[in-house]
């Protein structure tokens, strides 16, 4: 495949799935958008370079949300996360919410839980992916990701008060 050919393809895949990618990336930081463009780049990117490997994949959305999820690994695992200090003004102005940003305290509770057990909730609820798509999606097994799900499940039981009346009817 030339150069020229392979850009074109990359230029329409991205058209096509960019926006899909960005919802999935807001889910999984919990709706940190500054940080969910970063987790679409990244991945972009990766798959760029490893095009070729990408167009051979037996499930090409199986393979991006692979990314998205070890791009989210790989951010939270750098070092300068650990020593970053929240302000409780922040200098720049806020973006206008939009009807993508959903509800903030879903985002709030998503927030809180560990990457494995946030991206096994969105890949099992909001991508209605089975059990064994998601284990594949996230590198491991069937169990982990029955028992990632509980527990999640379980912490936004406790961290949802709308969960919580919901379940009371």
């Amino acid at each position: 495949m030339k150069v020229d050919e392979r850009d074109q393809e990359f230029a329409g895949f991205v058209g096509e799935h960019r926006g899909r990618m960005l919802h999935t990336a807001r889910l999984l930081t919990a709706g940190d958008a500054h940080l969910a463009e970063d987790l679409v780049q990244t991945a972009l990117t990766k798959l760029y370079v490893s095009w070729a490997a990408f167009r051979r994949a037996g499930s090409p959305d199986a393979y991006v949300r692979r990314a998205l999820f070890n791009a989210l690994l790989d951010e939270k695992r750098r070092v300068w996360r650990r020593f970053e200090r929240p302000f409780a003004e922040v200098p720049d102005q806020p973006g206008t919410p939009s009807a993508d940003d959903g509800d903030p305290e879903l985002a709030r509770a998503l927030g809180e839980l560990p990457p494995r057990m946030r991206a096994a909730i969105v890949f099992r609820f909001v991508h209605d992916m089975d059990v064994a798509d998601t284990a594949r999606a996230l590198g491991c097994s069937v169990g982990t990701v029955k028992s990632q799900t509980a527990r999640a499940l379980e912490k936004l039981r406790a961290g949802l008060d709308t969960f919580q009346e919901v379940g009371v009817n």
